[in-house]
């Protein structure tokens, strides 16, 4: 490893003794190494996991289960012919609420002769101010309406009634297709008054008292519900949808006999697994590390998530920072000198791991990002920051895939099938623009399930399709739920 920057003349240079830089590396490898997982310790997590999810199905159980599988009243008839993925024809709104940006969408469904279905679609993206997210449901909400009333006026369509697909992507208890209560915020979301509450009405309500315009809210359904939906169809196989974005989760279609929480046997539901708040019950104790705790304990959900924790990307940077600022105390990074940016929570974004892990090997924009933390690093600094990147961002990739491999065994061991195979629906940032969390995810996901043939799809969402068909499906999913 040269100890001489021959592209930034700004890096510092450091001594070039060979013994001192390898023992750096050791002791650096060595704090690193708690986050390396192996192949049996991702076998526990999976084990721990589907007994929670079990737990979060039955009805016995189900308050107690950190993973609480939420019917979603997406369904499937028995013969396996998903009647209520088919999209109605016509105009349609879209409401995409998920963090601090949510989108409208304005839908136009047509038929096409060779796929059956075509969408075009208009979309706006609007940011939900901190104290709209922090202060009551009731200012949430009516912030919500008032950017539906932009959207509608902007394209001049305020005198139309149309029906609204709402992809609500919070742990929701669904009690119909278009009512699901609330059961805790995530995502630094708090809005007080909507906890308990059935999150459609509150919609509903905030429409009403601006009083502008009309709107009919036909169906609310989870971001991980509206992936699997979208890339449906493509590919007729898909039956589980998962986010690895700002949050992480992933839905499947269950049998029916299992979901105890909803009555009938025949046929499939897809449940919402909730799965980020895995760990709640102490389930992963020994798999959060120091840092881990430090992340949970700062934030505004102490003691939730935790699975989720470990692995999206709301958090993925902060505990990049919290490990270099261990390497610094070590005096293994920076030579012992941590800036006031450096030390501050938050100033590592998640996106700066993905930048760093995309370095083409000059350095050059790990130095950018470090220097612009208030650091100036040698050259053997940026590689050991890389260093953290990628442990970080592999324990993420590896802990997610053990999540998701547990769902594809459950469904293959419901369906006593010796081998599945079957789609997986995915969406989200760190997934799309991590350069090489896809590649870890997928190589582990195939180790965990050697008896499935895997096949994974990259859900269009950024463009709007996966919101724009929710709320193209809304009506026919309401018919189904008619008709049963």
């Amino acid at each position: 490893m040269p100890c001489v920057s021959s592209h930034l003349n700004q890096m510092v240079k450091m001594p070039c003794s060979y013994s001192s830089v390898v023992d750096r590396i050791l002791m650096v490898e060595q704090i690193l190494s708690e986050f390396r997982l192996n192949k049996e310790e991702l076998k526990e997590v999976m084990k721990r996991m589907q007994s929670e999810m079990d737990k979060g199905l039955r009805l016995e159980t189900h308050e107690e289960a950190s993973i609480k599988m939420l019917p979603t009243y997406v369904c499937s008839t028995p013969e396996g012919s998903d009647v209520c993925f088919v999209s109605e024809v016509g105009d349609f709104l879209a409401l995409d609420l998920g963090g601090t940006n949510f989108r409208v969408m304005l839908v136009k469904v047509g038929e096409d002769e060779e796929r059956g279905w075509k969408v075009e679609t208009k979309n706006q993206m609007y940011s939900i101010p901190e104290d709209a997210m922090t202060g009551t449901a009731e200012m949430l909400f009516d912030y919500v309406a008032e950017c539906i009333s932009d959207f509608l006026g902007k394209h001049h369509i305020k005198h139309k009634k149309l029906p609204l697909g709402f992809t609500f992507s919070f742990p929701v208890r669904h009690e119909d297709i278009d009512k699901g209560i609330l059961l805790n915020w995530t995502k630094g979301f708090k809005a007080s008054g909507a906890e308990g509450n059935n999150v459609v009405g509150i919609l509903r309500d905030a429409i009403k008292r601006r009083g502008d315009f009309e709107m009919d809210v036909v169906a609310m359904v989870n971001d991980t519900v509206a992936t699997m939906i979208s890339c449906y169809y493509e590919d007729r196989s898909c039956e589980v949808g998962m986010i690895v974005g700002t949050g992480c989760n992933a839905c499947y279609m269950e049998e029916m006999r299992t979901v105890e929480l909803v009555e009938g046997e025949e046929g499939r539901m897809c449940v919402n697994t909730e799965w980020g708040a895995f760990g709640d019950n102490g389930e992963l104790e020994e798999f959060r590390l120091e840092y881990d705790r430090v992340v949970d304990e700062t934030s505004i959900n102490h003691g939730q998530q935790l699975y989720e924790k470990l692995i999206s990307g709301k958090y993925m940077g902060e505990l990049v920072r919290l490990v270099l600022l261990k390497l610094v105390n070590e005096d293994l990074l920076f030579n012992g000198e941590a800036s006031d940016l450096l030390k501050t929570r938050g100033s590592f974004e998640t996106r700066y791991v993905s930048q760093v892990e995309s370095d083409s090997g000059d350095r050059k924009q790990i130095y950018n990002i470090l220097s612009s933390l208030g650091v100036l690093p040698s050259e053997l600094d940026c590689d050991i920051v890389r260093l953290v990147c990628e442990s970080v961002s592999t324990r993420s990739a590896h802990m997610c895939g053990a999540g998701l491999a547990s769902v594809i065994n459950l469904m293959r061991e419901r369906r006593s099938q010796e081998a599945l195979k079957i789609t997986v629906g995915v969406d989200g940032s760190v997934y799309k623009l991590h350069p090489s969390f896809q590649h870890r995810f997928h190589k582990i996901v195939k180790e965990l399930t050697p008896h499935c043939e895997i096949t994974f799809i990259q859900s269009e969402e950024g463009s709007g399709r996966g919101a724009a068909l929710i709320s193209a499906v809304a009506c026919k999913m309401a018919a189904c739920m008619l008709r049963q």
